[in-house]
């Protein structure tokens, strides 16, 4: 039946309306921000580029659940823990792909990260790579880690002995696109040969961005008001297209030869069950997911924790510390040491707690539902849980939450804190798939800097934070001390293998 009604509530939404099309019948029980504009809504104080930080400032204002509206959308936030637990329950919540996420379906389509959950190629291609990242297959790219790093710190030793800064967002992002790359797909983009981003870093950062913009314009205005950056878009899209286009046809036309890694196993692996094999168009688009998703967020969560450990030196000397004495003098830590270096790991933690760079992960009602006994949800209604201030929350973080502290993660600490208050990498059957990738990687790339430099910041340096759907430093720079002190010789784990040429993965440069 046609609703006809015109009666407004106190918020200006239609009374018996928009409140049960939301899927949230008690919709006004939810606090909003004040002075809201007709058509506009919340935007008094807020900022295009940086909704999610925003979103934050109105959190503390406003508490656990609120609500905003953006032209003519209306958003249910969550952070409170136990809310955000409860919409952790698999049997009545699911993912929801939702605000930015499905602007990236142009680009990634039914990739792990963008596809619905109705959408039959999310198992299949979860079922298909999840060896991919499973112990073993974890061990065989450490070497290859080992080896990208290297073109790290030889960039980093030039840019020492020079005198020059080092561009620290921009590194970790060359770092981490060379990582994935080599070890997922066998292919070099040559990222620390080129005195700028490879190009489709630039495509990658331009789609994330445009992706962000569309959720601050109205809809039924977004083809004029962004008609030029729309262009931009279908251009980076295609560069996208073509490059992953052609990595693919080089594996095919070699028949193989990557070792068994992931583009390997897109290629050539069955379903164990059903035998179904993955279709040329989404073996496109799980590509493009790993490698834009599989490099973004690590490569923010270490410029984050090479942040804070320039602005705390003391945390710095304990971590460098435990560095020397689990490593040693080896040039090549093994696979077993990089787990041994816990308090490194609680450094990155840490940042990941303050500053985790996927800011936010939304949740979905798969039956009709009560939230914590309290917020009616029908089926359908989602809600965005903000993960930044989840990890700031002062019931579960402490009166001090704001400040940066690596032993909230000591072995203790963690056992006595409830279950999902930490949730950097999502919730649940559609938490990221790389995690313990992105973990190993993160944590082996700080114990060598550490181990190799003294980290000295910008004395007038303030942490500023881009906003492009994932979170990043803006403008981090570090000055760097080469250290002179070499520790003493580990002694070698057991099955410990040094790094050799023979042991590296051929790969393939890009001519561009």
């Amino acid at each position: 039946m046609a609703q006809t009604r015109t009666e407004t509530a106190a918020d200006g939404l239609p009374k018996g309306f928009r409140s049960a099309e939301l899927g949230w019948p008690e919709l006004d029980r939810i606090p909003h921000p004040p002075y809201r504009l007709p058509l506009l809504g919340d935007v008094v104080g807020a900022g295009p580029r940086t909704p999610m930080q925003d979103s934050l400032r109105y959190a503390r204002r406003l508490g656990p659940i609120f609500r905003r509206r953006a032209f003519g959308k209306e958003f249910v936030f969550v952070w409170g823990a136990r809310l955000a637990a409860d919409l952790a329950d698999e049997s009545r919540f699911g993912k929801h792909v939702g605000l930015g996420v499905a602007n990236l379906r142009p680009v990634a389509g039914d990739g792990l990260f963008t596809a619905y959950n109705h959408e039959p190629n999310w198992q299949l291609a979860h079922d298909v790579l999840a060896p991919g990242f499973s112990r073993e297959a974890m061990a065989g790219y450490h070497l290859m880690m080992l080896d990208v790093a290297g073109r790290l710190t030889a960039h980093w030793d030039g840019a020492e002995a020079s005198g020059r800064t080092v561009d620290v967002p921009g590194d970790m992002t060359k770092l981490t696109l060379e990582t994935i790359a080599r070890t997922g797909f066998g292919h070099d983009f040559g990222s620390f040969e080129r005195p700028r981003l490879h190009p489709f870093v630039e495509a990658m950062v331009g789609t994330l961005t445009y992706a962000q913009r569309l959720n601050t314009v109205p809809a039924p205005l977004a083809p004029w008001l962004l008609r030029r950056a729309s262009r931009r878009n279908t251009a980076d899209i295609a560069y996208l297209n073509r490059t992953v286009d052609d990595l693919v046809s080089a594996r095919r036309a070699a028949g193989g030869g990557g070792d068994g890694d992931l583009l390997d196993r897109m290629l050539e692996t069955a379903h164990p069950e059903t035998g179904e094999r993955l279709s040329s168009e989404n073996v496109r688009r799980q590509v493009i997911t790993f490698l834009v998703a599989g490099h973004e967020t690590t490569s923010g969560a270490l410029s984050f924790a090479l942040h804070y450990l320039a602005r705390h030196p003391e945390v710095a000397a304990r971590a460098r510390a435990e560095v020397d004495r689990v490593w040693g003098g080896t040039e090549t830590p093994g696979y077993e040491q990089v787990a041994k270096l816990r308090y490194v790991r609680r450094v990155l933690d840490e940042s990941l707690r303050l500053w985790p760079t996927a800011p936010a992960f939304a949740r979905e009602a798969l039956r009709d539902t009560v939230l914590d006994g309290t917020y009616p949800m029908r089926r359908g209604a989602w809600a965005l849980v903000l993960t930044g201030m989840l990890h700031r929350d002062p019931d579960v973080w402490g009166p001090d939450a704001e400040r940066f502290d690596p032993d909230r993660f000591d072995a203790k600490a963690v056992r006595g804190r409830a279950p999902h208050t930490f949730k950097p990498f999502g919730t649940g059957a559609r938490a990221c798939i790389g995690r313990q990738f992105a973990l190993h990687e993160a944590t082996l790339v700080l114990g060598l800097l550490l181990r190799r430099y003294e980290l000295r910041p910008e004395p007038d340096y303030r942490l500023r934070v881009t906003e492009r759907l994932t979170l990043m430093p803006e403008g981090l720079r570090l000055r760097l001390e080469r250290r002179t002190a070499v520790p003493e010789p580990a002694v070698r784990e057991p099955g410990a293998k040094a790094a050799a040429s023979e042991d590296r993965c051929p790969v393939h440069r890009t001519a561009q």
